[in-house]
């Protein structure tokens, strides 16, 4: 299998004799197709030897609903390729991958689910209420009587006490960004190093919200090479160097002895 196939209800790509399988979920109103907003990220795993599912949801209040409709799905689609021979050895160790609101939702299967993670990557963990969340929410709430009180299923203050307390997944990998004021994750890394000391790493990457979704860029010049094309080519530098650097820290987590392959 070379390329995205959709089974299960994820989209799937698979590299030749895997070496683990990638779990990844996506952010919130980005989630819906990620084998295309995240492909360059994705793919730069797949080149490392991991098998990717990416399971796609539509966002909604009910996170706990949603937690475990992707588990589910994730779940189908393991046993599709399992049957069908494309994941050809039985066991391989599994990894959770999410981005943003993709945190919550595995942090949320890591708790309130009996699963089974060699460990978890979460970037950019964003856990806040619906007001800041939804666009345009805090315009509108005022005009709508009861939506001032809607709000998340669990909320964040209750995801915060369900991952203290009942959060099973021992190795983490937290990554945030330099220029990211969506990103709670330090609050994250001192409750899951309570919950699992020297266990959780935390590192701290050039970068925005939207890193992990850069997408590879074909900049090119015309017959001379102006102004506009040197702005061009530093832009898709820097953008490479901060997601090369994003899978250069992920693949070394997750296999230490081995080394970086850029896509």
């Amino acid at each position: 299998m070379t390329d995205w196939q959709d089974i299960g209800g994820s989209s799937v790509f698979v590299p030749p004799r895997p070496k683990g399988i990638v779990h990844f979920l996506g952010g919130a109103f980005v989630a819906a197709a990620p084998q295309v907003t995240y492909r360059f990220m994705l793919e730069n795993l797949a080149c490392q030897g991991y098998a990717i599912v990416a399971t796609p949801f539509i966002n909604t209040f009910d996170h706990g609903e949603i937690a475990q409709s992707v588990l589910s799905r994730f779940e189908q689609t393991l046993d599709r390729l399992r049957a069908t021979r494309i994941l050809r050895r039985r066991y391989l160790p599994i990894y959770g991958l999410g981005h943003s609101m993709g945190c919550k939702l595995h942090l949320l299967i890591g708790s309130l689910f009996s699963v089974e993670r060699s460990g978890n990557i979460l970037i950019a963990f964003n856990n806040f209420p619906a007001r800041r969340s939804i666009p345009l929410m805090e315009q509108i709430a005022p005009m709508m009587g009861s939506m001032m009180d809607v709000e998340f299923t669990p909320t964040p203050d209750e995801t915060d006490r369900i991952v203290a307390k009942e959060y099973q997944i021992r190795r983490n990998l937290l990554i945030k960004f330099t220029r990211d004021d969506l990103d709670q994750t330090t609050g994250l890394y001192d409750v899951l190093q309570r919950r699992f000391p020297n266990m959780v790493t935390l590192q701290t990457l050039n970068g925005t919200h939207t890193t992990p979704m850069g997408q590879e860029v074909n900049w090119r010049s015309g017959n001379s090479f102006s102004p506009l094309d040197a702005v061009g080519q530093w832009m898709k530098q820097e953008m490479y160097r901060d997601l090369n650097q994003l899978g250069g820290e992920i693949a070394r987590w997750l296999d230490p002895m081995g080394g970086f392959k850029s896509k």
